[in-house]
């Protein structure tokens, strides 16, 4: 313990004497930028993570070499391997999903080209909120949040979170619920984090001829229920080693209404070394394990899916330039594959433009949890092929100006077992079976813009195509969306007005019809809009417009999304 306080003071010396070598208008200038950061990301009354960040800001103080203003207004692609592994881009252009019926438009538009990671495993902008409305189709929505902590020694967030709707077609029905507890214990250099994710959803089998098919309730009912922990532990300060590390542990219970159970265990260990002021080793090893098996489904199926993956790296980063080499060697089912892990980037124009090139790989699991996620209609399944993908990009992205932000990617994605929904088609076409395709390209476009004035007013729009080619199995890519586009807006119009308007739109892609015979299904589109009234501080309401221009597209053949739709409520905060 003295050692640690002897360190402390060390360190808060040199800082001390940093300060006093600065001039006044170079401190002036950076309290003005705190200041301007506090405002725009920390909203008022959330002390957990002012102090939190307070502390972290003085710690990093003490790398003063590496981190410079001018970073600020960079433009920073910082391709990394957990960056990667975290990335849900990938997934989203190959099955990109509009929601049933509500809210997927006021989610956040996923126009990054990477993941971003949280400065802490938990979401410290939570204090403590309840927000409840009630729309038409019978929709009770309820959502809260809790924190508690001080969020210097210790910090834990409770999230919960249910929504149903009944539809006016027969079962078309549907609820969810999620509940999510996370905490994390400060150290002096360590941080011991821990969460416990609970999961329900439920809809309804409800694409057939009502008119050639009687079913009951049961007879069509959909059931998932998800429960995971996860627990880990990372180092907040470098040790005098330069090491870092994050090791965690995640462990998944998957089952259905028919007795399906899926017990899965993710074993993550990262760590990074840097060397001098250029180059950072990076290595890390995962173990990614799942059981599957049936009960009351014939056939019973009993398997294991197995992926496991090293990933050592060296990363050459300048401020204008850096340079990620590595391999992956993986064991997929016991079949061994080399994955190249390679990209780099470089800056010019004074931090204005960036070029990024790349040559990636991954293998994406498929298991019965990953599928029904992308398309809740599915049938229980009798095997599972991962999917082995190889990508080479490249793109440019540009910051202009203060407010303006241009990204545009184009890759060349090679594909091994990628699963496609096809509808049961020797029945009676309502729930969809896997078609895994053995060999497909897919040329990738895209592009995306932003403008963002602080938190005030902010819109961005992305663009995406997709070309598969080269099928094998299969004559199509069945229900893939050859082309997407997404848009939001928000604008604090008034002080305390929020105004908000999203816009979907995507190609039709096609489908296998009974017969065996290939059909587009058509075009779709969605238009949302909202507002939110700050009554006081504590108290607002809240109107959201869902799907309003009433259009009655399919993104699943046979489904049928709700129509023109209403929520509203209020929000309590404290």
């Amino acid at each position: 313990m003295k050692t640690q306080h002897k360190q402390q003071l060390m360190n808060r010396q040199q800082r001390y004497s940093i300060t006093r070598y600065s001039t006044m208008k170079y401190r002036t200038r950076r309290m003005l930028s705190f200041l301007l950061l506090a405002a725009c990301f920390f909203p008022a009354g959330l002390y957990a993570q002012k102090d939190t960040t307070a502390k972290k800001k003085t710690t990093t103080i003490d790398i003063t070499s590496s981190y410079k203003p001018v970073l600020r207004n960079a433009v920073k692609i910082n391709f990394s391997a957990s960056h990667l592994a975290a990335d849900t881009t990938v997934p989203a252009l190959t099955y990109t999903i509009p929601a049933q019926n509500l809210f997927y438009a006021y989610q956040p538009v996923p126009l990054r080209p990477l993941a971003l990671e949280q400065d802490t495993n938990l979401n410290l902008g939570i204090r403590n909120y309840v927000k409840v409305g009630y729309g038409n189709f019978s929709t009770p929505y309820v959502d809260a949040g809790f924190s508690f902590g001080d969020g210097k020694k210790f910090l834990a967030n409770v999230y919960a979170n249910y929504i149903s709707s009944k539809g006016k077609l027969l079962y078309q029905d549907y609820s969810r619920l999620h509940v999510k507890a996370a905490g994390s214990y400060f150290l002096p250099k360590n941080e011991v984090y821990a969460s416990v994710d609970i999961r329900m959803h439920e809809n309804f089998l409800y694409g057939y001829d009502t008119a050639l098919y009687k079913y009951t309730r049961k007879d069509v009912r959909q059931q998932f229920q998800d429960f995971a922990v996860k627990a880990g532990i990372r180092n907040t300060i470098t040790g005098e080693y330069g090491i870092n590390y994050n090791p965690s542990l995640l462990v998944s219970n998957f089952t259905n209404v028919n007795k399906l159970v899926e017990t899965s265990a993710l074993l993550s260990v990262p760590v990074e070394k840097q060397f001098g002021e250029v180059f950072t080793f990076k290595v890390e090893g995962r173990a990614d394990i799942t059981a599957y098996s049936t009960k009351d489904v014939f056939p019973n199926v009993k398997l294991n899916n197995n992926v496991f993956s090293v990933a050592p790296a060296l990363l050459f980063s300048t401020p204008r330039l850096s340079i990620h080499g590595g391999l992956v060697p993986t064991w997929n089912n016991g079949k061994f594959v080399w994955l190249p892990n390679v990209y780099a980037e470089a800056q010019i124009a004074d931090n204005v433009f960036a070029f990024q090139a790349g040559w990636i790989g991954r293998i994406t699991k498929n298991t019965y949890r990953n599928l029904s996620a992308i398309n809740p209609y599915l049938k229980t399944v009798t095997a599972q092929l991962n999917t082995k993908e190889v990508e080479y990009y490249g793109g440019i992205k540009a910051t202009l100006g203060k407010h303006f932000n241009f990204n545009a990617k184009a890759g060349l994605v090679t594909y091994t077992n990628l699963p496609f929904f096809i509808n049961d088609t020797a029945t009676d076409g309502k729930a969809f079976v896997i078609s895994n395709e053995t060999g497909v390209r897919n040329l990738r476009v895209h592009g995306d813009v932003s403008y963002i004035q602080q938190d005030k007013f902010s819109v961005t729009a992305g663009l995406t195509f997709n070309g598969y080619t080269g099928m094998k199995r299969n004559a199509k890519a069945w229900n893939t969306i050859p082309m997407e586009f997404t848009s939001a807006l928000r604008w604090w119009a008034f002080k305390q007005v929020l105004l908000k308007a999203d816009f979907y739109a995507f190609g039709g892609g096609h489908y296998l019809d009974k017969g065996n015979v290939s059909r587009v299904f058509a075009p779709g589109s969605d238009f949302s809009a909202g507002i939110e009234f700050r009554i006081s501080r504590m108290f607002a309401a809240w109107l959201d417009v869902n799907n309003i221009f009433n259009t009655k597209y399919q993104r699943w053949h046979n489904y049928e999304v709700y129509g023109l739709n209403l929520l509203g409520g209020v929000r309590v905060s404290f």
